[in-house]
């Protein structure tokens, strides 16, 4: 996952190395185009990880007795290569390219250039993706009381390692191609209003994970072909303003609801007629995913618009009603005497958690009490939280250079610790993929080297806090990200359900004589920590991400080449059979918009016929007349 330089005139830059300062608004990084494609090389084999060989683990892995230390990881590939045509500039929306603590770029990373492709391994040539990887399954200890909260049971210290090496050729389904019928009618990127209708319910995006429960419910419309059924112009930032978040898009029955720099706006999800517009004071700086029963949500936002002499910080938490379109209420928590600025807020069990650098609070998302707050007598502190069918704390304990994380399945109601892992002392970060069943994502002493936040992943029993399976999912052949720095619940490329965690792969060469580029969905068993062979493939020159679950299957979208729409499908969770959904216009308008809306970076819902793309930033930064913050398409 090497990245390319950043473009000039960014944005303002994350900050660099050491402990996370209290920021008033996490920055995020910007694509670039990629570089002049040099003369294709001689053909080769597709290049790409050794799948048949026991992963590597980083830094912190649990040892098996007797067993030597493991060796460094592997150099990640470097340089742009063989690939697409030149992307335009990019433009509103496109934060800056900085890494912060550990190399990580942000929660919406950058995307290599169009058709990198990946360089042989270190174990010379390898097999393609979607055979079986062995892993070490880990047992470990439901962890002591992890300061500031009760914990209700301890257990045992169980440390063992069993080495399994099994080599499974997974099955590649490769995806029959089927363009829409009305690609061609599709001139320009305005539209017309005619779209599809669904629940919306579904809405999350990437790594809402969850429990598999009911059946799918996303089914192949008579016609795939989209078309689109509104935009919205990206909004102008104040004089003197670079660049300001508008993170937070919504999916319900009838309604799409948007950021804008101080405002959200409810949309007819059909149409894009406005609905209703809730003013805020200041922009919003994170929002969750996760919808309440009654379509009620939460955000954090700033309490006036910021300027160059005061940027304002993070410090208000907001409950939104979505459908009537109004604030429910708006709280601020304190840590001694100062106002806490918060990095990230979710949902759970009626309650809404907000994390910090300076601890976590929680209220009632019905009547905004306060069900707990940052004590300062506290040796550790809440930094986030995942929310959705439980509500997980990932809890910092111990000095910056001694640092040891918590991850505790907590009670919504009163806070109280019911199960606890206590990651190995070293490990800084962690994001939470998925919390029922629980999984969470680290980047282990710094060995995924490509800024992704991910080198493992990490499955846990959420009633004991044993550890079931680590998985290893180095950074130069997985494509997943998390922004376990600040909002610990924002994963891209990666999703969870029928006890499995499904992953996009990084591009590689396709194979033959085009030089094409591709990827693949592959599964891990959380149980083993083993790839189970299954494999969906993105196709010649697509890219495909799992976005969410919709039942026991997987939605994903497939960025398209330069010269086709992108489109939907559902991967049958057992047969890993490819359905297409949807497929959009491949006219030069549409895909102008299409591809500054990268699932790396921006924020994608979709249900029942609908895909709702959109910016999670507005800047200044464009030599483009016209922007847009939201492109929507819809089936018949």
């Amino acid at each position: 996952m090497t990245q390319p330089p950043p473009p000039p005139n960014q944005p303002p830059q994350q900050p660099g190395f050491g402990p996370p300062q209290e920021p008033s608004e996490p920055q995020q990084p910007a694509p670039s185009a990629p570089a002049t494609p040099p003369t294709p090389p001689a053909q080769q084999p597709p290049a790409g990880p050794d799948l048949s060989k026991a992963p590597q683990p980083g830094y912190g892995y649990p040892q098996a007795p007797g067993t030597p230390p493991p060796a460094a990881p592997p150099t990640p590939p470097q340089g742009p290569g063989y690939g697409y045509p030149q992307q335009p500039p990019a433009g509103y929306g496109y934060p800056a390219q900085q890494p912060g603590p550990y190399a990580q770029p942000g929660p919406y990373a950058q995307p290599g250039p169009y058709g990198q492709p990946q360089q042989p391994g270190p174990y010379g040539q390898q097999p393609p993706y979607g055979y079986a990887q062995p892993t070490v399954p880990m047992q470990a200890q439901a962890g002591q009381q992890g300061g500031g909260r009760k914990i209700n049971a301890q257990v045992a210290i169980i440390v063992s390692a069993v080495v399994a090496i099994a080599l499974i050729v997974g099955a590649g389904v490769w995806y029959a191609s089927s363009s829409g019928k009305d690609d061609d009618k599709q001139t320009t990127a305005e539209g017309d209003t005619k779209g599809g209708k669904g629940d919306g319910k579904e809405g999350g995006g990437s790594g809402d994970g969850g429990a598999t429960t009911g059946e799918a419910k996303e089914k192949a419309p008579a016609s795939t072909g989209s078309k689109v059924l509104f935009q919205v112009p990206s909004p102008k930032v104040p004089k003197g303003t670079t660049s300001i978040p508008i993170s937070g898009s919504w999916l319900t029955d009838s309604v799409y609801a948007k950021s804008g720099l101080s405002e959200i706006t409810g949309y007819d999800r059909g149409t894009g007629t406005k609905k209703w517009t809730l003013d805020l004071p200041g922009p919003v700086c994170t929002a969750t995913p996760h919808l309440t029963e009654d379509n009620k949500t939460a955000i954090v936002h700033k309490p006036a618009m910021p300027t160059a002499q005061d940027p304002q910080s993070c410090t208000e938490v907001a409950v939104i009603d979505l459908e009537a379109g109004t604030k429910v209420w708006s709280k601020t928590a304190k840590s001694g005497t100062m106002p806490i600025s918060f990095n990230n807020v979710t949902l759970s069990g009626g309650t809404v958690a907000a994390g910090s650098t300076s601890g976590g609070a929680a209220w009632d998302v019905a009547t905004g009490d306060e069900r707990w707050a940052p004590k300062t007598s506290d040796s550790c502190y809440d930094a986030g939280y995942g929310g959705g069918p439980k509500l997980v704390a990932v809890r910092k304990c111990g000095s910056y250079d001694q640092r040891q994380l918590h991850i505790q399945t907590v009670d919504p109601a009163s806070g109280d610790v019911l199960a606890e892992y206590k990651m190995d002392e070293g490990i800084e970060y962690a994001a939470v993929v998925s919390t029922d069943p629980l999984v969470v994502a680290a980047d282990v002493g710094d060995s995924a080297g490509d800024g992704s936040g991910i080198s493992d992943f990490f499955s846990i029993d959420s009633k004991t806090g044993k550890l079931r399976a680590r998985l290893s999912a180095p950074g130069d052949e997985f494509a997943a990200r998390c922004d376990g720095i600040y909002k610990v619940e924002n994963c891209s490329g990666v999703t969870v359900g029928n006890d499995r965690l499904y992953i996009a792969t990084e591009e590689h060469d396709s194979g033959g004589e085009s030089y094409s580029q591709t990827n693949e969905v592959v599964a891990f068993d959380l149980a083993t920590g083993k790839q189970t062979g299954q494999r969906a493939d993105a196709g010649e020159d697509y890219e495909i991400y799992p976005l969410r679950m919709d039942g026991p299957n997987v939605i994903a979208y497939k960025r398209p080449p330069y010269d086709k729409g992108g489109q939907i499908v559902s991967i049958d969770g057992e047969s890993f059979k490819e359905t297409l959904l949807m497929e959009n216009p491949s006219t030069e308008a549409v895909r102008d918009v299409e591809s500054r809306m990268s699932p790396e970076y921006s924020e994608i819902q979709y249900g029942q016929g609908g895909l709702y793309m959109s910016s999670v930033y507005a800047s200044d930064f464009t030599t483009r007349e016209k922007e847009y913050s939201v492109i929507a398409f819809g089936t018949e």
